[in-house]
């Protein structure tokens, strides 16, 4: 069983950046691909970007794309995002989640099997 943790949220102003990261316990992390999605309250959880296996392939939303870059690093079982020109509607818990698959194109919840507990992060206008 994987372990994901998140950790890089805070609380930042509109117009600056920050970046999380995710440590995943395991042998096989570089097998698989990893995704980063958010949530508010009272609302769904979202896609915000995903990456292959060997960091060939990403994908992102449409809200976020231009701003948000997702890397890994299998050397360290890591997988980041750096995000910059941050928004008050960024403001949710990221989490961090893996697929079953090296590389998946779907941005829904029910392609991913592990999750991590969230990071919250906070963007004053």
């Amino acid at each position: 069983q994987v372990q994901l943790v998140e950790s890089g949220g805070g609380l930042v102003q509109a117009g600056d950046s920050l970046r999380l990261s995710c440590a995943a316990s395991g042998r096989t992390f570089s097998s698989y691909g990893m995704a980063w999605f958010r949530q508010t309250p009272g609302k769904e959880r979202e896609f915000v970007a995903s990456i292959s296996w060997n960091g060939d392939s990403t994908s992102y939303a449409d809200s976020v794309k231009g701003r948000f870059t997702i890397s890994r690093d299998n050397a360290k079982n890591t997988v980041d995002l750096q995000m910059n020109s941050l928004k008050p509607e960024d403001t949710a818990v990221y989490y961090c989640a893996r697929s079953p698959l090296a590389w998946s194109n779907s941005r829904s919840t029910t392609a991913f099997g592990s999750w991590g507990q969230g990071t919250q992060v906070t963007v004053s206008p």
